[in-house]
């Protein structure tokens, strides 16, 4: 229930979706003659739209984000390596029959790295389904085991758990199935901006995991100047409030404990 919940808030409250709902109350208010209501949406919708879509508002909500935990410097053995699941797109992969990564595949080509850097260290899998409605059972570890599989690395290595559909979840599963040891390394592998929500998540199950973040999406210079098309800083806007609005959601639900985790 709580998945399902946190999916529809997070619907209504994605700036481009709020944008277009304040633009749709105000057209439908204009013929009931409510002009002025129709006329507070209406003019909200369009400087929503101005700001969320040429401003560096999105950029720096996100830069903040990823810059939060930095690469790490690693010393001495690595144990394992955990992916955290969004990296595929599973309903292109099943209706195109063909394994498909999204934006942010990078944590997959960044694994196969890893998985060559360090041969000894496990590879496991983190990511069940986590849509609202799904029409197949596939879930995004098995796309991601056979993106991996596919670019290299030995399947044998590879361990996954499917069950989990939000990022506290990946923390549950992911030590239920393996069981960490104490002094063991383990890096967790996801966004940068999806980070700090995922730490927060580990930490709160007692998983002490090595943030190694991934998929950067923005840059210094993004935070003085507008962004190229209002598609793209609607599109950095939406990001970043979903991991802001997870932030928020989990700690005030008693999921995590921290609401901004520091390195």
């Amino acid at each position: 229930m709580f998945f399902i919940v946190s999916k529809l808030i997070e619907i209504v409250l994605l700036p481009s979706n709020l944008i277009a709902i304040l633009g749709l109350i105000g057209v439908a208010a204009l013929p009931f003659g409510r002009r002025n209501p129709s006329c507070t949406c209406l003019v909200g919708s369009t400087l929503l739209l101005a700001i969320c879509g040429w401003s560096p508002l999105g950029p720096a909500a996100l830069m903040a984000l990823e810059n939060r935990f930095p690469k790490p410097v690693i010393n001495g053995p690595v144990t394992g390596i955990v992916v955290l699941g969004g990296a595929v797109d599973t309903h292109v992969s099943v209706d195109r029959q063909t394994l498909a990564m999204n934006e942010a595949g990078e944590r997959l080509t960044e694994a196969v790295d890893l998985s060559r850097r360090y041969p000894d260290a496990r590879i496991f899998l983190s990511g069940g389904s986590n849509h609202i409605i799904s029409h197949n059972q596939t879930t995004e570890s098995q796309v991601a085991r056979d993106i991996l599989v596919m670019l290299g690395v030995p399947a044998k290595r590879i361990e996954m758990e499917e069950r989990s559909r939000t990022t506290c979840e990946n923390a549950i599963e992911s030590k239920a199935a393996i069981q960490p040891k104490p002094r063991e390394l383990w890096l967790v592998v996801t966004s940068a901006s999806h980070m700090p929500r995922a730490m927060a998540c580990f930490r709160a199950v007692g998983f002490l995991v090595v943030a190694y973040p991934v998929d950067y999406r923005t840059r210094a210079a993004d935070l003085w100047r507008p962004t190229g098309s209002v598609a793209g800083g609607l599109a950095t806007a939406d990001l970043a409030a979903h991991e802001w609005l997870g932030l928020l959601t989990y700690w005030s639900s008693g999921e995590t404990t921290e609401l901004f985790p520091e390195p």
